[in-house]
């Protein structure tokens, strides 16, 4: 359960490109600066210790150099096709570098590729964490224009939800990570931030069609709340700058271990019918063990007024908290395509190991 907008594939310049359109600041809470006077005694403030959330965003990040997904044949002047990238890039590498001139984003890629003035290019590419060269001819399709046939892209948007903040500022979400939906690989954050949204729409689950939220971005220093700096298998983290804004609720509660949760009745918050509430849930299964550290638990949503409204669980939920026995136990990671009633959660002790920069 990832993103939360569509994608559209679009030819630009000398390259075939996909792309889409999904402040580091200290920022520090205490009892005494957040939360309300007759609540912050009721907490001792400590390491496990967060404001629990339930809160949409829209979330922006953009990659570490631009991402290949995809190679593809191109015509040259002689009216030959070619196919200049096959097996020597592949989807999943990251470009960084061209001809020794580094590249950040998919608009440098295109100058750069402007500027050619020969068909040879040298690609400098991370693979598995590793940084590899390749060499191959370019396509000249016109005079002084060449083409490598590789599509690609360097940024993502969409929506998610927010886990918690914890003491120093930090906040986790999502409860899985970001990862791109051709390829299946987990995008490499160059920089990426959070931002105010407004959810106008929930399109209601069905066995076999995963619902989803729809919700309006503006992508601007106004609607800004804070800036990413982690994208890992286990939700996405960073720094809230207008916490007032984002945490109006301010509700503390202390973090359990995985080994205090319990299967039975639980609730989860969540952003629905223009507010954010608690709405009653079961925990189904415990899974400490389990492979992918974001499906800890099986969850299954049994609040009436949830059911009715969204059929469960849908897309743009991830995140929202999971509360057992007036502790923050989980994160609703992943639903069930078959059965949006269920789904997956992620342990909120291992997001909050991940709040440690």
């Amino acid at each position: 359960m990832n993103r939360r907008k569509r994608k559209w594939k679009k030819p630009l310049f000398g390259l075939l490109l996909l792309f889409a359109c999904c402040m580091y600041g200290p920022v520090g809470w205490t009892a005494a600066d957040v939360l309300p006077e007759e609540t912050s005694g009721a907490v001792e403030m400590g390491e496990d210790t967060v404001l629990v959330g339930g809160m949409p965003v829209g979330i922006y990040m953009e990659t570490e150099g631009v991402l290949v997904l995809d190679t593809q044949g191109v015509k040259g002047m002689d009216g030959q096709e070619r196919e200049p990238a096959h097996n020597l890039v592949k989807a999943g590498d990251y470009i960084v570098r061209v001809n020794d001139t580094q590249i950040s984003d998919k608009k440098e890629l295109i100058q750069t590729l402007g500027r050619l003035e020969k068909k040879e290019v040298v690609l400098n590419v991370k693979r598995d964490q590793e940084e590899i060269s390749v060499k191959l001819d370019a396509v000249e399709c016109e005079p002084g224009e060449f083409k490598l046939g590789i599509w690609v892209k360097d940024n993502i948007q969409g929506l998610g939800t927010i886990t918690f903040l914890n003491q120093n500022g930090v906040f986790g979400a999502l409860g899985h990570g970001i990862h791109d939906t051709d390829t299946g690989v987990l995008l490499n954050l160059s920089e990426g931030r959070v931002y105010k949204t407004s959810i106008r729409s929930v399109v209601k689950g069905m066995d076999g069609v995963p619902g989803s939220m729809e919700g309006l971005i503006v992508y601007n220093r106004y609607n800004r709340l804070g800036s990413i700096w982690k994208n890992t298998e286990k939700g996405i983290y960073g720094t809230i700058d207008d916490v007032q804004s984002l945490f109006e609720e301010r509700m503390a509660v202390q973090v359990a271990s995985r080994e205090e949760v319990q299967a039975g009745p639980a609730t989860i918050r969540c952003y629905v019918q223009d507010k954010v509430q608690e709405y009653e849930i079961r925990i189904l299964e415990i899974n400490e063990s389990a492979y992918d550290t974001n499906k800890g638990m099986v969850i299954e949503v049994t609040d009436e007024r949830l059911l009715r409204e969204t059929g469960g669980i849908v897309q743009g939920m991830s995140g929202s908290p999971i509360l057992q026995n007036g502790k923050l136990v989980g994160a609703v990671t992943h639903v069930f395509v078959n059965d949006p009633t269920k789904g997956y959660g992620i342990f909120a002790d291992v997001m909050l190991r991940e709040t440690v920069e």
